[in-house]
């Protein structure tokens, strides 16, 4: 069975060239008009709904087919799908709860980030339908630099991790306040073939409603 820590998937070394996490590499002063004339550029809110997209343009290069859940009860933002070979199982589908920071806390192998406790019970244990997974986008604290096009490419920085909580306990009387650091595998790195990947049968049999 594929280890839900790391998936299989190779580390993907550093380049070595440091990091533009913490430090901006603009201001407001060389912003252009529309930045000025806008509010929230930047911001939590912001910083989220560039993660989902994120996640979107990688489903759709992967030719997934993404639904958005529209309302937030349920702990996923997305639902990702496909048809399925002939002779596999028909319509395959997974969800996904995606998170975005640009201050990651990383150590070595592991990036751990802080998950709200109702957040990690959305996603923790069998009891599932569908295969859920943890989708951590990180971007730099720059919103400048998050996005660069091109006549020929767009870039989207920086990336995308994967984790499925499926073998872990829910938390029992956790309170609405507190929170459950997860640690993120860095060779979890989310790419158009690791995506695929996620629609392997050995996630579907961590499930109890499988």
């Amino acid at each position: 069975m594929t280890d839900s820590r790391t998936g299989g998937i190779p580390h993907q070394p550093s380049s070595g060239k440091g990091s533009s996490y913490g430090v901006p590499l603009s201001g407001p002063e060389n912003a252009p008009g529309w930045v000025k004339g806008s509010t929230g550029f930047g911001d939590n809110g912001h910083r989220g709904a560039y993660g989902e997209e994120f996640i979107r343009m990688l489903a759709t290069a992967a030719n997934l087919d993404v639904t958005r859940k529209e309302r937030d009860r349920v702990g996923v933002d997305w639902q990702l799908g496909y048809a399925g070979r002939r002779g596999t199982r028909r319509f395959p589908a997974i969800e996904a709860q995606v998170k975005c920071t640009s201050s990651p806390d990383i150590h070595g192998e592991h990036i751990h980030y802080p998950l709200k406790a109702k957040n990690y019970n959305l996603l923790a244990g069998p009891n599932y339908d569908l295969p859920r997974f943890l989708f951590l986008v990180l971007a730099p604290t720059d919103a400048f630099t998050w996005a660069h096009a091109t006549q020929d490419r767009l870039l989207l920085r920086r990336a995308a991790y994967w984790m499925c909580l499926h073998d872990q306990d829910p938390l029992e009387n956790a309170p609405r306040t507190g929170t459950r650091t997860v640690h993120v595998p860095r060779a979890n790195l989310l790419t158009v073939d690791s995506l695929h990947d996620l629609f392997a049968e050995d996630y579907r049999d961590m499930l109890v409603a499988s």
